[in-house]
C-alpha cells in the first residue's frame, strides 16, 4: 500500500485523508470501558463500530496500547477500568530476564490475540473505503517498558552491547506480533517509539531506527503501509527518521510542520499535528473547527499530507470536538 500515492491522488482532487488518532472519546459512548476493549475483541469492536457510524474516518486504528508486548512478555502491568493500561515495574537482571524473554513466544498470549482478533472482525465488518490500522510498540521503547525509560536511554551510553542483545529480543518479539496483525487484516502498521525522543540523533539511528527497519520491510513485503510515530519535539530526528524508509511519519504537536515537510522528501508522508490535549480537550466545537482549518491552511501545498492528531486523543475529549474536527475537514474537501 503506497500512502504518497494515495493522499497525493486526494491532494490532486481537492481532498485530503483524514485520519485523527482516535478510540478512547469513542469507549464510554459505545457501552464498554477502556479496561474491557483492551482484553476483549467484542468490546473493543463495539468501539470501532461507533467511530465508523459517527465519525466515518478514512482511517480506524484499534485503541493505542503501549503495555500489549511487555505484558505478553511477562512485565507487571496495572489494567485501571477507565484508562489505558500501563507497565509498572521495571525490575531488570540481564542474566535472569534476558533468556526468560528470548523463550516466550508472544504469539500465545491471550490480550495480544484480542487485538489480533478485533482485527479481523474489522476486516469484515467495515467498508473497504476505511484503511484498517494497528499499532505495534518500537523495540527500543519496548526495551525502555522493560527496564524504564531513563534508564533505556542511559544504557545506550553507558551499556550499548547488552541493550543491543535486549533491543533484538524486543525486535523478534514486536515481529512475531506485526505478522498476526498483517495476516488478520491490518492495512497500516504505526510503530509507536515515544521513548526515543530522549534520544540525540546518533542514539536514535543505532537504536530506534536500526530495529524499527526489520518492521518497515515486513511491512513492505506483505504490502502493508508503515508509519513511524515518535512523540514530543523530535525536530532533531526529522533528518534521521527521513531515512528510515518508513511511508509515513506520525509527529506530534511540538512539530512545526510547515518546517518537517521541507525536511522530508516527497516519498514521505506527514501525519499529524492537532494538539490532543490542547482545545479539542477543552475548548468549544467552534473553536476546534478554526483550530483544524487554520493547520489545513498552514498545509494546504503539501501533497504527501494526511489530516491527523499528533497523538492519540484522551478519553476526556467531547465527542462533539471530535465531531468538529471531522466536520472542518469534509467542509473543505466539499468546498
Amino acid at each position: 500500500m503506497n500512502l504518497t500515492e494515495i493522499s497525493k491522488a486526494k491532494f490532486k482532487a481537492g481532498k485530503r485523508i483524514v485520519a485523527p488518532l482516535l478510540g478512547f472519546p469513542a469507549v464510554k459512548a459505545a457501552g464498554t470501558s477502556i479496561k474491557l476493549a483492551q482484553q476483549n475483541a467484542s468490546e473493543h469492536m463495539k468501539v470501532m463500530r461507533r467511530i465508523h457510524k459517527v465519525w466515518n474516518p478514512d482511517v480506524i486504528f484499534t485503541l493505542m496500547d503501549l503495555s500489549v508486548e511487555a505484558n505478553a512478555l511477562g512485565r507487571e502491568t496495572n489494567f485501571p477500568q477507565h484508562e489505558a493500561a500501563t507497565v509498572v515495574n521495571f525490575d531488570y537482571d540481564r542474566d535472569r530476564d534476558l533468556p526468560f524473554l528470548k523463550n516466550i513466544d508472544v504469539r500465545d498470549d491471550g490480550r495480544l490475540l484480542s487485538y489480533v482478533e478485533t482485527h479481523r472482525r474489522m476486516k469484515k465488518v467495515l467498508p473497504e473505503n476505511i484503511l484498517r490500522g494497528a499499532y505495534v510498540t518500537g523495540p527500543y521503547t519496548l526495551a525502555g517498558l522493560i527496564l524504564g525509560a531513563e534508564n533505556a536511554a542511559m544504557r545506550t551510553m553507558t551499556e550499548a552491547e547488552d541493550f543491543h542483545a535486549l533491543c533484538r529480543v524486543c525486535c523478534e518479539k514486536v515481529l512475531d506480533y506485526t505478522r498476526l496483525l498483517i495476516d488478520a487484516g491490518a492495512q497500516l502498521i504505526a510503530v509507536l517509539d515515544p521513548s526515543a525522543m530522549m534520544l540525540g540523533p546518533v542514539a536514535f539511528r543505532d537504536f530506534s531506527v536500526r530495529y524499527v527497519k526489520p518492521v518497515i520491510e515486513l511491512c513492505h513485503e506483505n504490502d502493508t503501509g508503515m508509519i513511524f510515530h515518535v512523540c514530543g519535539n523530535t525536530e532533531h530526528l526529522l533528518e534521521a527518521m527521513n531515512r528510515s524508509g518508513a511511508d509515513a511519519l506520525s509527529l506530534d504537536s511540538d512539530v512545526d510542520f510547515t518546517k518537517a515537510a521541507k525536511v522530508l522528501n516527497e516519498n514521505m508522508v506527514l501525519i499529524g499535528n492537532l494538539c490532543p490535549t490542547g482545545k479539542i480537550m477543552t475548548d468549544s466545537p467552534e473553536t476546534v473547527q478554526n483550530e483544524v482549518e487554520g493547520l489545513l491552511n498552514a498545509m494546504k501545498d503539501v501533497p504527501n499530507y494526511i489530516l491527523s492528531t499528533g497523538c492519540d486523543l484522551p478519553a476526556e475529549v467531547p465527542e462533539a470536538n471530535v465531531t468538529a474536527f471531522m466536520k472542518a475537514a469534509r467542509l473543505r474537501q466539499e468546498d
